[in-house]
């Protein structure tokens, strides 16, 4: 990358609607020129569509946030989830290598069948059990496979101040019940969009000024979650601790439950904590325990009008 497009690097967001995209256009402010289009302007799962919108706008970085995530509709409608998940990465991914882009790719813990119980290592062999978990995977390999200049950053249990996720929907279900059951048997990393977004903008940066060296030493697939690790149950508690005490929000009871006395039409690993040790080697970036994030989430909630 030549000196002056790492100066003032063109920035182009995908999923800008989304609770990703929203806190990455928030920490990439300032940041060159961003342009953030979300899916009425494009359609991901078309090719076409995809390549047009790069070349017209010609970025130097993509990060693509963008992603089919309803994880239980997915076992009905797979070839979707693929088609968004799956193959679009490749377009995206054949599309920077033509530009000489960054890309920058969003994948999951459900890559994983859960077997483990100790944190998953990039090198450890992915099992998905799920549909969603099957298109995050061909996702991943699809940019592998092309090469060029990528960066994959498998997360987990994404959530944040906006967008539809765990904290949004319990806070919601307290205002509608006195009783809420929740799983607590399958463990892992509650992860903030804020510090996904936070550790992506200090990761492109280094990379763009050559601060990690050339590409062929930090380009490829590393794991990028919030430190420490805790049940759905356990984080629903910590979740309504917090609501009680800055929202005003009188909690509901909380049941513990396993996990088959909840179905649902995907299946989830079990223990799908992942171990962020190559990312903090290479990188030197740690992001903040799951609960430090949970604490400045609702920092920005108690800040919202």
């Amino acid at each position: 990358m030549t000196e002056n497009r790492s100066e003032s690097p063109r920035v182009l967001i995908l999923g800008a609607a989304g609770q990703v995209g929203v806190e990455l256009q928030r920490s990439f402010a300032g940041f060159g020129s961003v342009i953030a289009v979300d899916r009425e302007a494009f359609d991901l799962a078309d090719p076409d569509d995809t390549r047009a919108l790069i070349r017209r706008e010609k970025p130097d970085v993509i990060l693509n946030a963008a992603a089919y995530t309803a994880v239980d509709r997915a076992e009905s409608e797979p070839e979707v989830a693929m088609a968004i998940n799956g193959h679009a990465p490749r377009t995206l991914a054949e599309e920077a290598q033509r530009a000489s882009a960054l890309l920058v790719h969003y994948s999951t813990d459900y890559v994983f069948d859960g077997t483990k119980r100790e944190p998953w290592l990039e090198t450890d062999e992915p099992n998905p059990l799920s549909a969603y978990g099957a298109s995050k995977l061909a996702g991943e390999r699809a940019i592998q496979t092309v090469g060029g200049r990528y960066l994959i950053f498998r997360t987990s249990w994404v959530y944040g101040p906006h967008g539809r996720n765990f904290l949004q929907t319990m806070l919601r279900l307290a205002g509608e019940r006195d009783r809420l059951s929740i799983v607590d048997d399958q463990i892992g990393s509650p992860t903030t969009s804020n510090e996904l977004a936070r550790a992506t903008r200090t990761i492109v940066e280094g990379a763009l000024s050559e601060k990690y060296g050339s590409t062929e030493n930090w380009v490829g697939l590393y794991q990028m979650t919030c430190s420490d690790a805790v049940t759905w149950f356990g984080f629903a508690q910590a979740i309504f601790a917090k609501a009680a005490a800055s929202l005003n929000l009188h909690p509901p009871e909380l049941i513990p439950i396993k996990t088959e006395e909840f179905p649902t039409a995907a299946k989830r690993p079990r223990y799908s904590v992942l171990s962020n040790q190559k990312l903090l080697e290479r990188f030197g970036v740690r992001l903040a325990t799951w609960q430090e994030a949970l604490d400045q989430v609702f920092s920005a909630l108690n800040s919202t009008p």
